[in-house]
């Protein structure tokens, strides 16, 4: 299919909503591209919500990339890019992996990223369209059921990883790797400084976790004596084969970097999709790890969209697929994959505040922190964001509220502690909020309107939205399964639903947390024992923190993160998640005799 053609095909595909968007020349920032066509002329800018002459990206965030600063890292040897210069002059170039050989797209074919703070494209994707699946398919089945190595076999690829991540993990403590990394997530998926370096220490760190022997630690068996002399049970966790890992756009890094590593641990053989928009950040990975000794043949790496990937997994079909991001896709993933699936979906997360207020307010000052970074750090793109927050009516006698709209409104576009929504866009919030505002009761509290009063860059497929808050009375939530319904429904950006109760209230609360059908995180800021008993007990949530320092938001290297309640849900970080995530059980009985000399053949049973 042509690329004209097969533009027109997705433009029948989108909604009303984003066939507009392809009208201005932008589909959640992706472009198929001749590659014949060269340059960025003035009529293109246009489209993409920038005039020539506009300042750039750099500017906005007060950076200059005519003048580098001297003081700054130097690029790291495997880059192939730098952060700070990618540019329609200079886009990024993100290629493919099959089979061991870095490719391009099929017959040349290139997706357009768009810079997500300017429309400009920024970075070329090499594109890979259903036609060219052939050598995707074949080399993801050749991998065999038993993986590249497990406890029989292989087993000094056990200790090669090992020492890949200690080289890995040393070589991102570098401050120029830091940095590169850092900044990298910036541009693809804008953010503040401190969110995008913390996300790379979190990586660092899981690799040191996993250096040395802790690849084969990951493995270790049990046994269990038999019934006679020479029997012996034996358990162990065993690799799939081939396996398949598709991430979102929020974390570039950290969610991929923790889901191939897991899955190269335990002896899987993985193809890896990361949403195109930000692929250039594992493409860099992949080739910092190829540096540090990682065999190329041991992951492929495939740019391309959602449908084709959709096929490569229908046709290839993979012992299990780890799937990050929308429940609705997780789900028709689950029956088209026959169940063979690890499911991170979409969370709607809360945080309950319980009875016993502080005294001090400092205390109180930490909680308003706390909900502001948990609802609006990232521009509230992450899947354990604050999506409700609940409130025992106790809180009125604070400042609570006061200080998160204050806290709220300084949040800005210039050191990107609010940025550009990169799955909604700015008039589906404020459709939202404008639905919300009609429920009985509801007001906004803060926000609501586009970023900068408009005054801004940010692309038209894209959101720009203050940070929100809409208050709906808990009884109308529960009352109406409507209104619960367009109370909870997620919105990916820096938006949350506030809500209060009594004490006579709690039970509509446990009902209303009962109904909910996404599991990831929660909060319970309590000190309460009795408080804290009531809600643990009556909750569901995989990864939930209690008590006055509670978050839902954080996701560290030292912890279980994922959801529970569901048979198919992935873990990511520790131990237990990947040993769940990425192997199975299997158990072998071995039974050498000696057959006892007084043995005779009994009778038939």
């Amino acid at each position: 299919m042509s690329l004209v053609k097969r533009a027109a095909t997705l433009t029948s595909r989108v909604s009303h909503a984003r066939a507009q968007a392809l009208s201005r020349g932008c589909v959640s920032g992706r472009r198929l591209h001749d590659t014949s066509r060269k340059g960025d002329s003035p009529t293109r800018r246009e489209k993409h919500g920038m005039a020539a002459g506009q300042q750039s990206w750099s500017t906005l965030v007060g950076a200059k990339l005519e003048k580098i600063k001297a003081d700054e890292p130097a690029l790291p040897s495997f880059a192939t890019c730098n952060p700070d210069m990618l540019s329609p002059q200079k886009p990024g170039k993100v290629k493919n992996i099959v089979a061991g050989k870095w490719v391009e797209g099929t017959g040349g074919a290139i997706s357009e990223v768009l810079d997500p703070l300017t429309g400009q494209v920024f970075i070329e994707c090499a594109e890979v369209l259903e036609e060219g699946l052939d050598p995707y398919v074949a080399s993801l089945q050749s991998c065999p059921k038993y993986g590249l190595h497990n406890p029989f076999l292989n087993v000094k690829r056990y200790l090669d990883y090992g020492q890949i991540s200690a080289k890995a993990a040393q070589m991102m403590a570098d401050p120029a790797v830091e940095h590169f990394f850092a900044r990298l997530i910036q541009r693809v998926s804008p953010k503040s400084y401190a969110q995008a370096k913390g996300e790379v220490v979190v990586t660092r760190k899981f690799l040191e976790n996993f250096s040395g022997d802790q690849v084969r630690f990951l493995v270790k068996s049990f046994g269990v004596p038999g019934d006679h002399a020479g029997q012996m049970s034996n358990g162990y966790r065993w690799p799939y084969g081939g396996v398949a890992i598709v991430t979102p756009f929020n974390f570039p890094l950290e969610i991929p970097v923790l889901q191939l590593m897991g899955a190269l641990y335990m002896g899987n053989r993985p193809v890896l999709k990361v949403d195109h928009k930000v692929a250039i950040v594992m493409e860099q990975y992949m080739r910092m790890m190829h540096a540090c000794g990682m065999p190329i043949e041991d992951v492929d790496m495939i740019n391309c969209e959602g449908a084709v990937m959709h096929q490569l997994l229908l046709r290839s079909r993979p012992r299990t697929t780890l799937f990050t991001g929308s429940s609705r896709v997780a789900n028709l993933l689950a029956v088209d994959l026959q169940g063979k699936v690890k499911l991170e979906g979409a969370g709607y997360d809360w945080k309950v505040l319980g009875p016993d207020v502080p005294t001090d307010q400092q205390a109180i000052d930490y909680v308003a922190h706390v909900c502001d970074q948990d609802a609006y750090a990232c521009s509230g793109q992450k899947c354990s964001a604050q999506s409700m927050l609940l409130m025992h009516k106790n809180w009125h006698q604070t400042d609570l509220l006061a200080s998160m709209t204050k806290l709220a409104q300084q949040r800005t576009l210039k050191d990107l502690t609010v940025g550009p929504i990169l799955s909604v866009t700015t008039e589906q919030v404020l459709d939202h909020v404008e639905a919300l505002l009609k429920v009985p009761g509801a007001k906004l509290l803060f926000g609501g309107k586009e970023l900068n009063g408009g005054e801004h860059t940010i692309p038209a497929c894209f959101g720009a939205v203050e940070p929100t808050a809409v208050f709906v009375p808990i009884a109308e939530i529960i009352r109406s399964p409507k209104v619960f319904a367009l109370v909870t429904t997620e919105i990916f950006g820096p938006f949350q639903i506030v809500t209060e109760f009594g004490d006579e209230e709690l039970p509509l609360v446990l009902e209303g947390l009962e109904r909910l059908e996404e599991h990831l995180t929660a909060a319970i800021v309590s000190n309460d024992p009795r408080f804290q008993q009531t809600l643990l007990a009556h909750s569901v949530n995989g990864t939930t923190y209690c008590g006055l320092r509670a978050r839902t938001t954080g996701a560290p290297q030292n912890h279980w993160f994922g959801p529970a309640g569901d048979p198919r849900a992935a873990g990511i970080g520790t131990k237990e998640a990947i040993q769940l995530t990425w192997s199975c059980h299997r158990e072998i009985i071995h039974d050498v005799g000696p057959v006892p000399a007084e043995w005779k053949t009994p009778p038939p049973s």
